[in-house]
């Protein structure tokens, strides 16, 4: 049996039942690849319906704001991948009438659509032989095959393409897209593959050479930076200051809270207190330390709840809301963590 048929066949007895799998609408495939990007399945099922749900057409999609956009988006991360996703519906509107693009050409040049992401809607929606290649379809290829050159360097990407144009059944490709792709997320996974009962387990050179977590191989790590971030929590009665974030940073255009960046963890009030000595800030509670990752940074959070006897000068620098409108505005996950434990 060839390999697409082994891996097809393997994927009917054993895929998830999940929504976009049910429907050839390219809207909603697309809308399932973006935010599956960076995502697990699990996770961002939930998002899905919700934007489904509210936004059932490319039209509802891109006459929203974005605020009300990152608003849903809240807790995925990555919130580029929403900014990209209202771009894309009105330049879609604006420029297609609309109508999603049906070539694999004009998918991949729309904005936050990579050669994966235009493999997986022209293969689902339009029967298009494209293949997929992401992390899950690097592990299993390498895997099976024994590829050992890097998946991250020139050649790797090369050989690996490659290898995927050759395997992909050219009058299937949709389902084995998918069946790739589930494979990797269900059998073949990074640290405890199903090799007992994998239907490769014969053929498979890295179970053979007992290379199993050796591949796929990588060639490049990715370096974090370590930030310090003192957010100053200014609640005055009922109301509280956010600030929105609008420099090119992560997180543009969520609300946080007022802040100081340092080098270090700060210990004292004091620096925080000269800083906003016109406000007339008195503090109440300092927080623990909040750990929160990031692709390529780590970020130290200390939040500082603090009173006022200047509320006048903080409304002309914050957004004063009320407490209980909070949920109206798109807050990073590290900032809805900490609200947790004080509302």
């Amino acid at each position: 049996m060839a390999f697409s048929e082994k891996i097809i066949s393997w994927y009917h007895q054993n895929k998830r039942d999940l929504p976009w799998r049910n429907t050839s609408d390219p809207y909603q495939i697309w809308l399932s690849e973006i935010i599956l990007q960076q995502t697990r399945v699990d996770q961002g099922l939930s998002y899905y319906n919700k934007f489904i749900e509210n936004y059932p057409t490319i039209n509802s999609l891109a006459s929203a704001s974005e605020k009300d956009i990152l608003n849903l988006w809240q807790g995925l991360g990555y919130y580029s991948r929403a900014r990209n996703l209202h771009f894309t519906a009105k330049f879609i509107v604006e420029k297609h009438n609309g109508i999603f693009p049906t070539e694999y050409v004009d998918v991949l040049n729309l904005k936050g659509v990579g050669e994966y992401t235009a493999a997986a809607i022209t293969s689902f929606a339009y029967g298009l032989s494209y293949p997929v290649i992401d992390g899950n379809v690097y592990r299993v290829l390498s895997r099976i095959f024994g590829i050992e050159m890097p998946i991250d360097s020139t050649e790797g990407k090369k050989i690996f393409k490659k290898l995927a144009i050759e395997l992909i059944d050219t009058k299937n490709p949709a389902d084995y897209n998918q069946a790739i792709m589930e494979f990797g997320a269900l059998q073949c996974t990074p640290k405890k593959p199903n090799c007992e009962n994998c239907p490769f387990r014969l053929e498979c050179f890295a179970l053979t050479n007992e290379l199993i977590l050796e591949l796929p191989k990588k060639e490049k790590k990715i370096k974090q930076r370590n930030r310090y971030f003192n957010y100053i929590v200014i609640i005055d009665n009922e109301n509280i200051y956010l600030k929105e974030r609008t420099e090119k940073d992560i997180w543009i255009g969520l609300y946080d809270f007022p802040l100081i960046e340092t080098d270090k963890p700060l210990i004292s009030f004091d620096k925080i207190n000269k800083k906003y000595n016109s406000y007339k800030l008195t503090l109440q509670k300092k927080s623990e330390e909040y750990k929160h990752i990031l692709s390529h940074q780590k970020i130290y959070a200390t939040f500082w709840l603090v009173s006022t006897k200047n509320s006048t000068k903080i409304n002309s620098n914050f957004t004063k809301i009320p407490l209980k409108e909070i949920n109206n505005y798109p807050i990073p996950k590290l900032i809805d963590n900490y609200l947790k434990t004080i509302l």
